[in-house]
């Protein structure tokens, strides 16, 4: 997936505010910088990214009907 067409879902679907989708994003925006990047610049980054996501942590216990939606 590219990151447009995962922005044009996450617009689509209402989901432009959900953390987990945006760090997916971020990810994908910098696989596609990656061959153009000094690597410890995209090391830099993708250690972010990943900081950003487990200080998510589990933010959505007993929230999961209202954050994921009915499945």
């Amino acid at each position: 997936m590219t990151p447009e067409a995962l922005a044009q879902y996450m617009e689509a679907t209402g989901r432009t505010n959900q953390p987990w989708l945006l760090t997916q994003l971020r990810l994908l925006k910098l696989q596609e910088e990656r061959p153009h990047l000094p690597p410890e610049v995209y090391i830099q980054r993708l250690q972010d990214i990943h900081q950003d996501l487990m200080n998510l942590g589990e933010w959505w216990v007993g929230r999961e009907a209202e954050v994921f939606g009915d499945r």
